[in-house]
């Protein structure tokens, strides 16, 4: 491996998220050193990846199928939607294996600053669903940002009137969180939803 090579392994692992000049370099030199065990399984991993992943037609996922794994899963319950920002909000909320219902991923948030509109989020095919007819809930899963917040009011009025219930997740105290550790911010979200103890 040419010493440009290593320098162009180096600059595309410290273009990775987390990954920085120092840390980039000590993953270039592992991977060199373990290369018949790690560097050529990722190098064909990561081809077959580029060649086999999709975005999911209907809700936005990446998976190796359209549509996915998750909307082609007939025991997923159809009638509830849970809009998510990302993909990666999407794998945690799968992870977590509390919701077993659809997904659609709207590719952001609307920001004035960023120069995001409506038109550039996929909010459009969300109206699409929910008019379909099986829809009768939408969870708004968004962050707890000042951008995340008017994407959900806008997702909430582009759906008024659909007949369809929104709800979105709760906002406050994590669990195992301690009071003394939390901003403002949590606080005053935890006290707005509170509800009644036992």
């Amino acid at each position: 491996m040419a010493q440009n090579d290593i320098e162009r392994l180096i600059q595309l692992l410290a273009r990775l998220p987390g990954m920085g000049p120092r840390s980039a370099r000590r993953a270039a030199l592992h991977l060199i050193k373990k290369r018949e065990a790690l560097m050529l399984p990722l190098g064909t991993a990561i081809q077959r990846a580029a060649d086999n992943i999709q975005t999911c037609s209907a809700c936005g996922n990446l998976d190796t199928s359209d549509p996915c794994a998750i909307c082609n899963d007939p025991k997923r319950d159809a009638t509830v939607i849970c809009v998510v920002e990302e993909v990666g909000d999407l794998w945690a909320l799968e992870r977590s294996g509390a919701f077993k219902g659809r997904y659609h991923v709207i590719g952001g948030t609307l920001s004035a600053l960023d120069g995001r509109g409506p038109e550039q989020l996929n909010i459009g095919s969300l109206r699409g669903r929910v008019v379909e007819g099986s829809v009768t809930e939408i969870i708004l899963a968004l962050g707890a940002t000042v951008d995340g917040q008017t994407t959900g009011h806008y997702v909430a009025e582009t759906l008024a009137g659909s007949n369809v219930k929104i709800s979105r997740l709760a906002h406050g105290v994590p669990v195992g969180g301690e009071l003394d550790y939390l901003d403002d911010g949590t606080l005053t979200a935890a006290l707005q939803a509170r509800r009644p103890a036992g």
